[in-house]
């Protein structure tokens, strides 16, 4: 068996924080310029999602749906998981209202 060598392409190398200095922040030294104002209301209907444990399994998936994915971009494992999350939900939605 061959080993192959899969990139998604170029990559960032991106400086480690430095959470020392992060803390020591006061809020007016953060600049949200870039950041566009919340409408009036915005957050009114927002609520905490807190993640959940994640299991790390073997699976198989057919070589074009992990395809499709991948194509997507970098995170495809975590769209996978949107989209087994999405299927769960409407299983669950259609159950409840039988």
């Amino acid at each position: 068996m061959s080993k192959k060598s899969i990139t998604s392409g170029a990559t960032k190398k991106v400086p480690p924080t430095d959470w020392k200095k992060l803390r020591e922040m006061s809020d007016e030294d953060i600049d949200c310029s870039d950041i566009p104002a919340s409408e009036p209301g915005f957050w009114d209907s927002a609520h905490l999602i807190v993640p959940t444990a994640q299991v790390s399994l073997a699976v198989r998936f057919d070589s074009d749906v992990v395809d499709w994915f991948k194509k997507q971009g970098p995170g495809y494992q975590t769209r996978m998981n949107a989209a087994l999350r999405t299927y769960i939900k409407s299983k669950k939605r259609r159950k409840a209202a039988s």
